[in-house]
């Protein structure tokens, strides 16, 4: 390949990996996550409001177990996902106490992070069929966590509003 085009190729995917970036840590048509979660009372954590089918702790344990699963799948041959649907949700409304919700706000981040190490990895093919799939790659699941997770964020807003706290 000449030069020039190895280099458009090359920026093109620079490129590409910095808007995956920019959509997993959302912000630009959306409220990310730090702005979704700050500052919510821990009263209200565990409160289903009326109309709400989940409370904020309900969102946000979902949010996690299903980005750890995705990325744990994009890394992982042995990954074994949670049970659907029940294992990509918590088993109350309400977190057990404050540090579980502090758990998983890091968890989540946490995660996010390594999905986000694994996108600007210029040794990620992000185009290649993951091995041990059936037909996925690190494109499609970077995009699948970006959307999920923007859907969830959105939806941890509106139950703030229902609360009364956004």
């Amino acid at each position: 390949m000449p030069k020039k085009k190895a280099s458009a190729a090359a920026d093109h995917e620079a490129a590409l990996r910095q808007h995956l970036l920019s959509l997993l840590n959302g912000g630009h048509a959306h409220a990310d996550f730090s702005s979704a979660i700050r500052n919510l009372p821990p009263a209200l954590r565990g409160k289903r409001p009326k109309g709400a089918e989940h409370s904020p702790w309900e969102i946000l344990e979902h949010m996690r177990i299903a980005q750890w699963d995705i990325l744990e799948f994009s890394r992982d041959p042995k990954h074994q996902s949670p049970e659907w649907p029940g294992g990509y949700w918590p088993a109350s409304a309400a977190p057990p106490n404050e540090k579980a919700w502090d758990r998983s706000v890091r968890a989540f981040r946490k995660d996010l992070k390594a999905m986000c190490g694994l996108v600007t990895n210029d040794s990620t093919d992000l185009y290649a069929n993951i091995p041990h799939g059936n037909g996925q790659t690190i494109l499609r699941e970077a995009l699948l966590a970006a959307d999920h997770n923007a859907y969830h964020q959105g939806e941890l807003v509106l139950v703030r509003r229902l609360l009364g706290a956004w």
